[in-house]
């Protein structure tokens, strides 16, 4: 493709960010103490750098190169991600759920106002977009189990069997996912003997 596409800059910033996320919430994930904790940011972290891949590679498939750009914050948030700080106040200060809007419109919601983006990259982004909702949701509810350690208390118990729950339904719903495409691809001609 010889005309850079509207929409390159956009791919570009997805992919810095998605990896630089993938980065930090690793390191957290490391750091933590709580597993609840751990397989949210694990799971998260997961999505994230996928993405940040994914990103990259379209851009080379249109036929350009991913443009690094300086981040002066990296570095701060990595080092406050090992830190022995609380999940609590990791949350608060890595800034995890600034995009989180609730049911509300989001940063998300214009992404598709540029009309000449192809097929093949819609697709991707209204992935992206499915799974940042997703994970916005995840770690929700992770922060709102942590809430009463803002007091010195515990987590409630109820609320670390709540994130489990969670998990354990992204889990089947993929399982389902893959089962409804994986029956697509059966042969609709077999016969019964």
């Amino acid at each position: 493709m010889s005309d850079k596409p509207s929409y390159l800059g956009l791919l570009n910033a997805v992919s810095l960010n998605e990896s630089r996320a993938y980065a930090y919430l690793t390191a957290w994930a490391d750091a933590t103490p709580n597993d609840a904790v751990r397989g949210v940011l694990r799971t998260v972290a997961a999505r994230e750098g996928e993405h940040g891949m994914t990103f990259a590679k379209r851009i080379n498939e249109l036929g350009f190169q991913l443009r690094p750009e300086d981040d002066t914050d990296f570095d701060r948030q990595m080092a406050y991600a090992r830190s022995d700080r609380s999940d609590v106040e990791k949350f608060e200060k890595l800034g995890v759920l600034r995009f989180d809007t609730g049911d509300g419109p989001d940063i998300f919601d214009k992404f598709f106002t540029d009309h000449s983006i192809d097929i093949r990259t819609g697709e991707l982004l209204g992935r992206y977009i499915a799974e940042e909702r997703d994970s916005l949701r995840l770690l929700r509810g992770c922060y709102a189990a942590l809430q009463p350690q803002r007091n010195g208390g515990e987590p409630m118990n109820d609320a670390v069997s709540w994130l489990a729950g969670k998990l354990d339904a992204v889990g089947r719903a993929v399982e389902e996912l893959r089962q409804i495409v994986v029956a697509q691809f059966m042969p609709s001609n077999v016969v019964d003997h």
